[in-house]
């Protein structure tokens, strides 16, 4: 579909250091830009929780050229529980595994050129065995599907993606094969979301919104986010619309022109995640008065 990409995945993320420390020094991301919120996302960005949360982008590079991730914490929560329907991220890079050998991070072989580590939380990695590209290494978003057929039949209608390859228990679709592109596992099992779900960003030309609100509508899909403005403190105000597939997997699309502004890299970005780390006091909180913070 004309104009439409990729953007990043959302992880609501526990413990931010401990995070942190896996996507700079294991898969070798740098922070992009981090956000700080006092109440919140009218779209459910931080899941359905009203607190204070922030939001750090880290990913290979700019947002306009590369598949990044969206780590989500909320400062009263402390771990989420983890479901079927994330199934991993593909990365291309033998440095990322070299790594976790020599941090002794937990890995584990798959095949000859496969390995798959996990970020804490349980959000699983799959890293290739070859040569980092000077593009984006990652390669694709992999979630579950219960109905394959109906799943790619829902992001190629509605998402309107283009189908690249297909096999009896997957199928890989995507807008161009230059970006990261989203596989579709069939699992023959019901999709579990649980607590730790997460949510698909796709970018799209600002008067596309409405239409794929329509068509979702049209089929009686679901829209977890009718068509709404959010504001960023200092930042464009971008608007978006959030639906779900037949799974129940959050897609959130946004309207681009708006978003390449909201996610120029700030320079600033790992000072203030550094800081905001520094500044958290809510585990201290919590283990003064002998309990653990609590877990969604």
């Amino acid at each position: 579909m004309s104009g439409r990409r990729t953007l990043h995945y959302v992880f609501k993320v526990g413990n931010r250091t401990d995070t942190l420390k896996f996507y700079r020094e294991i898969l070798g991301m740098k922070v992009l830009r981090h956000e700080e919120f006092e109440e919140g996302c009218k779209a459910t960005c931080n899941g359905p929780y009203d607190g204070k949360w922030s939001k750090t982008m880290i990913g290979y590079g700019p947002e306009d050229n590369h598949f990044v991730c969206e780590l989500t914490y909320n400062y009263g929560i402390g771990d989420y529980a983890l479901g079927n329907d994330f199934q991993g991220i593909t990365i291309k890079s033998k440095q990322a595994i070299q790594n976790c050998k020599s941090k002794d991070w937990p890995i584990s072989k798959i095949s000859e050129n496969k390995y798959e580590a996990c970020a804490p939380g349980g959000y699983k990695y799959i890293l290739l065995d070859e040569d980092q590209p000077s593009t984006d290494p990652v390669q694709t978003v992999s979630i579950a599907s219960s109905d394959l057929a109906k799943s790619m039949e829902y992001w190629t209608n509605i998402a309107g993606m283009k189908v690249f390859k297909q096999g009896c228990k997957s199928a890989t679709l995507g807008y161009c094969e230059k970006q990261a592109s989203l596989t579709l596992l069939g699992i023959d099992a019901e999709v579990e979301h649980k607590k730790a779900f997460g949510r698909v960003a796709i970018s799209c030309p600002r008067e596309q919104l409405q239409g794929i609100q329509d068509a979702a509508k049209a089929i009686n899909g679901k829209i977890l986010t009718e068509l709404v403005s959010l504001d960023t403190p200092g930042k464009a105000t971008v608007e978006v619309v959030i639906l779900a597939d037949p799974d129940g997997h959050e897609i959130c699309f946004v309207g681009d022109e708006a978003f390449k502004e909201l996610s120029q890299v700030d320079p600033k970005g790992e000072e203030l995640i550094n800081e905001a780390i520094a500044a958290d006091k809510s585990s201290e909180w919590y283990a003064k008065r002998n309990r653990s913070k609590p877990a969604a």
